[in-house]
This record gives C-alpha cells, structure tokens and sequence, in this order.
C-alpha cells in the first residue's frame, strides 16, 4: 500500500504533521467511514475501502520506526521523480572509459556524467523484459553530474554491442 498511496494524503494530513495530528485525523476518518455507521446504506462499500486505507495508513504513520523508514522511501521516490532533466544523450556519444570501467560525457560546468557498464546491462535487461511483456517504456538512466545540479538521460539501443 504505502508504495501506490501516499499514506499522508490518504489522512488528509501532511508530514509535518505531529502523531497527535494523525491521530485526530484518522479518528475523524475511522468515524465517518467505519463499517458499522455504513451498514446497509449504499456508500458501504466504497466506505469501507476508504476505512481500510486509513487504517492501514494510520497502522504505518502511527508508529516513529515505520514511519521514519515510510518518509525515508517516500524522499528517495520524489527525489528519484522530481529531478529536472537536462537533456538527452545518447550513450555512443559518450566516452568509454577502460580504466574506470565507465562511460563519461562532459558537463557545461566543467564536471562530468558517468555511467557504469553494469548500469547499463541491468536497465538493458530490465527494458528487454519490458518489451517481451510488451510494456514498452521510454528507456535510459538518469545521470547527474559530479559537480553541478544537472542531469542528463541517457539512452541506447536495446540490441547494442557491449564494450
């Protein structure tokens, strides 16, 4: 649950919120939406499934330890989401580093973008699986740069010779 919902906006809360807040909020939720005060009429069902995420959501925030891990993995995807692309390039463009076993390509800034030869192996596999159960996804690695805040995409050919 917690990785298709956000367990905040499902209390109608924020993360900033105390576990007192959470608490009002899930208590509010829990009244409107128990089975008991539905039964018989015909938002029972829906209701009952907004019952069962709030507590579910209520089971997960209400506790420091599930929470901290929830807010942390729920950081790393916005991080993972949010970060602003500055362009495409694609990986023949890119320099073959046989030393550090790594592809580069220069930044504007000076610094520099690298990806390993096991970066690309594993989202090669992970694209190809993809395309046999024809879920056919924009493919590439999002890269930063070592110095700035950029970041490029880059992407290749599924059926690429290997170095």
């Amino acid at each position: 649950m917690s990785a298709e919902k956000d367990l905040y906006a499902v209390l109608g809360a924020s993360p900033s919120d105390s576990v007192q807040q959470l608490r009002h909020r899930y208590q509010q939720l829990a009244l409107q939406f128990h089975p008991d005060r539905l039964r018989g009429s015909s938002e029972a069902e829906s209701g009952v499934k907004k019952f069962l995420e709030a507590d579910a959501a209520w089971r997960i925030l209400s506790d420091q330890n599930t929470r901290r891990e929830y807010d942390l993995q729920r950081r790393a995807q916005e991080l993972k989401q949010d970060w602003p692309v500055d362009c495409t390039v694609c990986l023949e463009d890119m320099t073959w580093d046989e030393e550090e076993c790594v592809y580069t390509y220069g930044c504007r800034c000076g610094g520099g973008f690298s990806v390993s030869e096991e970066e690309v192996e594993e989202e090669t596999q992970r694209r190809q699986q993809e395309e046999e159960e024809e879920q056919k996804t924009d493919g590439g690695v999002v890269v930063c740069c070592d110095t700035c805040s950029l970041s490029v995409c880059v992407t290749w050919s599924l059926h690429r010779k290997t170095q």
